[in-house]
């Protein structure tokens, strides 16, 4: 189990990543969407602003995200480290069931090329 720490520093790395990225990965980053990030196994949840296709203003919370996001994210911390390090693949993963990934149908359909 990866702690806090190792979980903010991988959204910061997935944030610099979105931010690096072109083509239709870069429109579909550059919504302009609220984020959270629920991490199971810790009980925590990272908010945040995905903008100008990186994500801003990540804020940490205990237990479950206290509003509604526009774009949620669930998943064990183990989880999160392997998407943003590569050994995970995010597809696989969302219709495997280990990450659960809700959204709006318009922010689906840009999201599904980041898929």
């Amino acid at each position: 189990m990866a702690n806090a720490e190792e979980c903010r520093e991988a959204l910061e790395q997935l944030s610099r990543n979105l931010a690096k990225s072109t083509g239709d990965v870069r429109t579909a980053a550059g919504l302009d969407r609220s984020l959270s990030c629920r991490i199971t196994d810790l009980d925590l949840t990272f908010t945040g602003q995905l903008r100008a296709g990186s994500i801003q203003d990540v804020e940490q919370h205990p237990g479950s995200p206290t509003g509604k996001a526009d774009i949620r994210l669930t998943m064990s911390s183990e989880d999160l480290l392997a998407l943003v390090g590569g050994r995970l693949n995010f597809a696989s993963a969302w219709v495997g069931g280990r990450v659960k990934l809700e959204a709006g149908f318009r922010d689906l359909l840009r999201l599904r090329t980041l898929l």
